[in-house]
């Protein structure tokens, strides 16, 4: 590909989320269809930086796909991803990651064998941050600089949890990917990601989370959007998304 030819395909990424936009994150027209299902159908969705956007809907809407589609996990079938300048849409998983992307999974990925701590070191090698100062750091946020020499293997679900959000704010992302954190947590351990969400939120990091959780959800959210059948449904803060008649009927009052 010719150097005129990559800047052509970088216009439209920086006049969608570039330094003069309020906009972080961008889909155009995205779509992702296995064979005769349309999953994601052709969404325009945005994040502006500094918000925590939740995405809600009922099972099968779409979420988890359209957050595939983001982080690399998933190849588009039509439609374009920019985020913070840059055209994600052909880029490989990892490279997203080096632009400043951070996600983290349902079920935990952690390594089970290691400690606490090593499971913090794995992601600092990619990084030139200090390790020590940024372990310290990031051992009190989450809340188990107690537990650093403990393997993980040994932790609570909701401290695995934890543990790897951790492991995904040592990358000092500028917008980080949740996909249903709370998941079989109980009451207090959901109010433990809630105030680690809040606090990380504080310090000026941009969220975007998939959650079932709707006590969860207005604990953290700035702005929600509803997904339904591939497409969006709603948007808004979350008292007008509860107080609309559609998406309970659809979603908060069937699913939730």
């Amino acid at each position: 590909m010719s150097t005129q030819d990559i800047n052509v395909r970088q216009k439209p990424a920086v006049a969608a989320t570039g330094g003069n936009t309020e906009t972080l994150l961008a889909t155009k027209a995205l779509t992702k269809n296995f064979g005769g299902l349309t999953a994601v159908d052709s969404v325009d969705f945005s994040v502006t930086e500094g918000e925590i956007r939740c995405l809600i809907g009922p099972n099968g809407a779409g979420k988890s796909t359209l957050l595939e589609l983001i982080t690399g996990q998933l190849s588009p079938s039509e439609g374009d991803i920019y985020f913070d300048g840059e055209d994600l849409t052909g880029m490989e998983t990892h490279n997203r990651i080096d632009t400043g992307l951070s996600v983290k999974f349902q079920s935990p990925h952690v390594y089970e064998n290691l400690t606490v701590e090593e499971n913090l070191q794995v992601p600092l090698q990619r990084t030139d941050r200090d390790t020590e100062t940024v372990l310290a750091e990031t051992l009190e946020r989450i809340d188990l600089t107690e537990k650093a020499d403990v393997r993980a293997s040994e932790l609570s679900h909701g401290e695995k949890q934890r543990l790897e959000i951790g492991m995904a704010v040592t990358l000092d992302p500028t917008l980080m990917l949740l996909d249903e954190p709370v998941a079989g947590m109980s009451v207090d351990e959901t109010a433990d990601v809630a105030e680690l969400i809040r606090s990380l939120h504080d310090d000026g990091m941009t969220f975007l989370v998939v959650e079932h959780d709707m006590e969860f959800v207005r604990r953290i959210s700035d702005q929600v959007t509803v997904l339904n059948q591939g497409e969006i449904f709603r948007q808004g803060p979350i008292e007008e998304i509860e107080a609309d008649e559609a998406v309970r009927r659809i979603y908060l009052g069937e699913n939730a």
